[in-house]
């Protein structure tokens, strides 16, 4: 449900109403195009040749035969795609993880690719391909990669964040701080002090669209790329600095896309593709199968976290820290950082100090997952306060109120907070009637907050006006979630006429100026900003053609809820112009009528959210059952609340698979050992509740409308929610998630309950 404060004076027409999906035919009569979807003449099928092992050398490739095999156009290795990077070393770890240059660094690593004329023949050639391996030591536990014994698996990194630098390479990539005030003194003050350790494993998006794309690349050194993904300006980018291409000459088209969550903001194949395409010279199809999906992309960090909380018996907290160990895969990343700026954010801490490490594994190479390593500090975090709560006799709601960050709070990761949601959510949660429901035996309570601090970025967006007055819009911003109708009604709300009159287009990357990834909770909140500032820019112009229309100056032309309007008393003759009216003579009065706008979308407001949880356990079997789920956030504004609500049901959804159920499973040989899903099980209908929404409205004054993004912050609280909900249900404190049937009937076990 909508709950509507006073928060918001701003009076809106259109926004807030739940339009029809400008998409949403397509895609239930299967007319959209995804990213396997796209075909083009004489196309050839690639495939991809993956590592067996978890750590190995390659010492030979042998790719006669495959190339000798009828059919077979094309088959690289690295040699084919050689370093062009110049030495920018996140770059040269794309193109290494796009194709294993030397060593296979976890399993699943691609080694080579072919392309052949169907698929028949593209499978054969990689079975023709010899490659001799030299097994290494492997690591893939976060916790055992940063012992002084662990095998190291790249000899350049060296820990940075740590003083002296060390003179031996490690896993560790490096390690991050935040904070301010004295942990120590504050802890000294405290009645009471909780320590616990938690660990969290691996889970990926999930998302049910495979990785997909289709690559050209003609003679005269001009490509196509065709993919699903949530950034193509990125993607062209990327892909033309690897491959030696100019940007220009690449042009990049986004499809529908089914699923992304974060892990499609990175590029895994299609370089690969690019290079094939230019080696054949015929357009290569590249999909993903599921097992290469779990294997190949990114899934999220496993974490080791350690917290530490002290509080007076009245509640205050006197003190916060909190060590968090992410594990990267393969390559550096910046999970641990974003953790332990994350962790503390939601509270008003005097003293408070949280410390991320990056740690590398055998493993494939971290994406971001909504809300990257968010949840997992939660976790940590959200189920200490419960437990600081219990000790001091506090109910742990009012315990969190007493603590919540509020406007002038210096947020644990620096800066200092404006307006925010936070208390609002808490307080909203409190009075839920969900808080006061009953519950029957073996069922269980919890709840927990969620902090994400969104971003806006580099936006370009453009607006025209046909002469039949209706209005093309094209935007920059991947739809993940149904932006082109919140789009759509700002664009319509900005100029004053009906949504239906509006179209949003995903332009390509020929069509219009850079773009960045939809991430970060950024779409609606950076492609709105350029969509109001464009609409304004084409009112401007309207004004413009009116004030030519009755030969007046344009100073004395308004405009005014989709017409233009003469002002003054001199004028009270001339009825108002329509938007309608004035395009219809615009190829007399200065031709076409558009709207631009580029900007760095600064000011993303930051997001908070509170989630309720019921869950029943089976003490016998530890099944676990979520009964009854409600996700209160705070908005900023809502321009579609279906929308809205949707995310915040979809990051509760994935939560409540992550608590309870996923996880990646490796081996002592360091391979995963359920690469799909039938083994990697993530919630379908029967394992959900319905999700109650309640939107809470408190503007961000950086934007025109007030929002902020909301794609991620509700995923934050679920792990931590159902883990005080489970531990109020078993009687034992959960630390290890996903909370499966096994690790609930062990921790009983264990209790002696």
């Amino acid at each position: 449900m909508s709950h509507d404060t006073s928060y918001t004076k701003q009076k809106f027409k259109l926004i807030g109403s739940r339009v029809n999906r400008p998409d949403g035919i397509d895609k239930v009569t299967g007319r959209a195009r995804y990213g396997a979807d796209a075909s083009a003449p004489g196309q050839l099928v690639g495939k991809v040749l993956r590592s067996p092992h978890a750590h190995a050398l390659i010492k030979k490739i042998d790719t006669t035969k495959a190339e000798k095999l009828p059919g077979v156009k094309a088959v690289i290795t690295s040699a084919d795609m050689p370093d062009l990077t110049g030495g920018n070393r996140s770059m040269l770890d794309i193109l290494e993880n796009c194709m294993a240059r030397g060593r296979a660094l976890y399993d699943g690593h691609a080694v080579a690719a072919v392309a052949a004329v169907d698929e028949q023949t593209a499978r054969q050639a990689l079975k023709l391909i010899k490659v001799t391996y030299k097994r290494l030591p492997h690591v893939t536990d976060v916790d055992k990669a940063m012992l002084p014994g662990a095998p190291v698996i790249h000899d350049w990194v060296f820990t940075s964040g740590v003083d002296p630098k060390p003179e031996k390479a490690s896993n560790v990539v490096q390690r991050n701080q935040f904070g301010h005030g004295d942990v120590e003194a504050g802890f000294a003050e405290a009645d009471v002090i909780v320590e616990k350790t938690f660990k969290t494993e691996q889970t990926h998006q999930g998302y049910i669209e495979p990785h997909a794309c289709l690559a050209t690349v003609g003679p005269d050194g001009h490509g196509d790329l065709w993919v699903t993904t949530q950034g193509h300006f990125h993607f062209r980018q990327v892909c033309a600095a690897l491959i030696g291409m100019d940007v220009a000459k690449l042009k990049v088209t986004s499809s529908e896309i089914g699923g992304g969550f974060g892990g499609k903001t990175h590029v895994w194949m299609e370089p690969v593709a690019l290079v094939l395409a230019r080696e054949a010279n015929r357009p290569v199809k590249l999909v993903m199968s599921r097992e290469e999906v779990f294997k190949a992309t990114g899934p999220t960090s496993s974490t080791s976290v350690d917290v530490k909380i002290g509080a007076k018996k009245n509640g205050t907290i006197t003190a916060a820290a909190a060590e968090l160990r992410y594990q990267g895969g393969a390559f550096p990343g910046i999970w641990g950082m974003l953790g332990a700026m994350t962790s503390f954010a939601c509270y008003d801490l005097k003293n408070v100090q949280s410390v991320g490490y990056d740690v590398i594994c055998n493993r494939p190479k971290v994406a971001a997952y909504r809300a990257p390593s968010a949840p997992m500090a939660a976790f940590g975090i959200e189920s200490t306060m419960d437990l600081v709560a219990e000790e001091i006799g506090m109910d742990p709601v009012k315990f969190r109120i007493k603590n919540a960050a509020k406007e002038g709070t210096q947020a644990s990761y620096g800066p200092v907070y404006g307006p925010i949601g936070i208390g609002p959510t808490l307080k909203a949660a409190q009075n839920h009637p969900h808080m006061k429901a009953k519950l029957r035996k073996n069922q269980g309570r919890g709840m927990a907050c969620g902090f994400w601090f969104n971003f806006g970025g580099q936006t370009c967006t453009d607006l025209n006006i046909g002469v039949d007055g209706t209005v093309s819009l094209a935007v920059g911003t991947v739809d993940v979630g149904g932006s082109r109708a919140s789009l759509g009604l700002i664009a319509a709300e900005e100029l004053g006429i009906e949504y239906e009159q509006v179209k949003v287009h995903i332009a390509d990357t020929a069509s219009l100026g850079h773009n960045d990834t939809t991430e970060g909770s950024r779409g609606t909140f950076s492609s709105g900003m350029a969509t109001i500032f464009a609409a304004r820019d084409a009112k401007d112009e309207l004004c413009q053609r009116a004030a030519k229309m009755w030969d007046i100056p344009v100073s004395a032309v308004a405009w005014k809820e989709g017409k233009a309007v003469a002002k003054g008393k001199r004028h009270n003759n001339l009825a108002p112009l329509t938007l309608k009216e004035i395009a219809a003579k615009s190829p007399n009065t200065g031709g076409p009528i558009a709207g631009h706008n580029e900007v760095v979308a600064d000011g993303a407001g930051v997001s908070f959210a509170s989630h309720i949880c019921d869950v029943e356990v089976d003490p016998e079997t530890g099944a676990t059952k979520v009964i009854r789920y409600t996700v209160v956030q705070d908005a900023g504004k809502a321009i579609h609340p279906d929308y809205v609500e949707g995310q915040f049901q979809g990051g509760a959804a994935q939560g409540i698979g992550w608590a309870l159920n996923e996880e990646y499973i490796y081996g002592d040989d360091g391979l995963l050992q359920n690469a799909g899903f039938l083994d990697y099980r993530i919630p379908v209908c029967s394992d959900l509740p319905f999700i109650d929404t309640e939107i809470l409205e408190i503007p961000n004054p950086n934007h025109p409308y007030g929002i902020r993004g909301v794609g991620e912050t509700s995923i934050v609280p679920p792990l931590a929610a159902i883990g005080n909900a489970v531990s109020n249900a078993v009687g034992v404190r959960m630390t290890h998630v996903p909370m499966s049937p096994p690790r609930i009937l062990k921790a009983l076990d264990e209790a002696g309950v």
